[in-house]
């Protein structure tokens, strides 16, 4: 007989499971390891930052920049527009009589100057109506001398009474009516002459002739519309632009006072410079559509740079600023502060300096306020410091005190 108790041969029984209080413990034990765990990483993600020892530097990593220094300098104070270059002078040559083309004496594209030969018009008929005019002239002037001597004799016969004071008069006014015939012939002879000139058709103006628009040997009058070519004024040349009316005042106080204001032209993308020049004139009314005043300057364009109906930026000299604080305008930026600076300390960390900014030219701007002539701010790397933020300037430069850049111009 098995004397084993109860509870041991439950123990053996196959399937049997554990009491109670064993799974109870072994699932503490479990709770226990998960949480030693989790204690030991947030102790890790949030131990402190070791401490340098006392004297030595801290090991914060320096974020490398650029810097620039502050100078007090010159600026000019420039309005920067679009423009279309025109000439001073666009003629249309057109025949001023009727007849054949018998000689087209310009080359396509060519430079003229004023009086030189473009074409040539048939001579013959206003040559022979000259001829016309001047037998008629002369057969005129004969009556005309032959009435002055019989008035002549009528004078001495009227003293006497020898003829009637009426016959006297007649031929008086027979006189005059050849007079006015022999004017009348000598105006047909002008006339004549004139025709024979304007067949020989010369330039009005110095220029650049363009395409031919009649081919030699075509009947042209003076009611041809097209012509028989264009002649362009290059040199000089005028450039056509607008301003803001609120800039119209500025522009008006320095002509006021005779000054002479400077207009430089760039090409479409603003970087290349194609002449210098002044300022010409300027119209008499603003455009209330738009709010702007038309101006037009005026270049020598003696290397043929600006070309007519050609779009160009044209820069415009109005004042200049001296000694004033410059800075590069790569040192600008704008955020919560308004426009500022990364001012760099003398530990080398950088603050953020509000500014107020005066005129810019090109890469330099002014400064208003809050900055002065020696101070070093960040140029390059810039978007990458904080306030505080420690910096290894990398490459340090003045500010120019003056320079001729490129204006940054819109295109148009």
């Amino acid at each position: 007989m098995d004397t084993r108790t109860i509870e041991d041969r439950q123990e053996t029984l196959p399937g049997r499971q554990r009491p109670k209080r064993v799974r109870h413990r072994a699932r503490a034990g479990v709770i226990g390891v998960l949480v030693a765990i989790g204690a030991a990483t947030w102790w890790y993600l949030n131990r402190p930052a070791p401490q340098a020892p006392a004297g030595r530097p801290s090991t914060a990593i320096a974020i490398p920049v650029g810097a620039a220094t502050a100078q007090k300098g010159d600026i000019d104070i420039t309005l920067d527009e679009l423009g279309t270059v025109t000439s001073l002078a666009t003629v249309t040559i057109r025949s001023q009589i009727s007849g054949y083309l018998t000689q087209v004496a310009f080359t396509e594209g060519q430079i003229v100057k004023q009086g030189d030969l473009l074409a040539q018009i048939d001579s013959r008929p206003y040559e022979l109506a000259l001829s016309q005019a001047e037998g008629q002239l002369a057969r005129d002037q004969a009556l005309l001398a032959d009435a002055r001597l019989d008035l002549a004799r009528f004078q001495l016969l009227a003293k006497t009474n020898a003829i009637p004071k009426q016959q006297l008069d007649t031929q008086d006014a027979l006189v005059k009516q050849d007079e006015g015939i022999v004017k009348s012939d000598q105006a047909m002879i002008g006339t004549a002459k004139l025709n024979i000139a304007y067949c020989h058709i010369v330039a009005p103006v110095n220029g650049r002739v363009g395409l031919r628009l009649v081919d030699q040997g075509n009947y042209v009058t003076p009611t041809d519309a097209s012509g028989i070519v264009v002649i362009t004024q290059l040199q000089p040349i005028t450039v056509v632009f607008t301003v803001p009316e609120d800039n119209v005042p500025q522009i008006l106080k320095r002509l006021h006072v005779n000054a002479k204001l400077t207009a430089t032209a760039y090409d479409r993308s603003g970087n290349t410079k194609l002449a210098t020049g002044s300022l010409l004139t300027l119209d008499n009314q603003i455009d209330v559509t738009t709010g702007t005043l038309k101006l037009k300057a005026q270049f020598a364009n003696d290397d043929e740079s600006l070309f007519p109906n050609q779009f160009v930026n044209i820069r415009l000299l109005v004042d200049a600023l001296h000694d004033t604080t410059v800075v590069p305008t790569s040192a600008i930026q704008r955020g919560a502060p308004g426009t500022f600076v990364y001012l760099i300390k003398p530990d080398l960390t950088v603050t953020a300096q509000p500014v107020t900014l005066g005129p810019a030219n090109g890469d330099r701007v002014s400064i208003a306020s809050g900055l002065a002539p020696g101070d070093r701010v960040v140029v390059d790397g810039a978007d990458r410091l904080r306030e505080g933020a420690k910096v290894d300037v990398r490459n340090s430069a003045s500010a120019p005190a003056s320079g001729s850049a490129a204006p940054n111009l819109p295109g148009p």
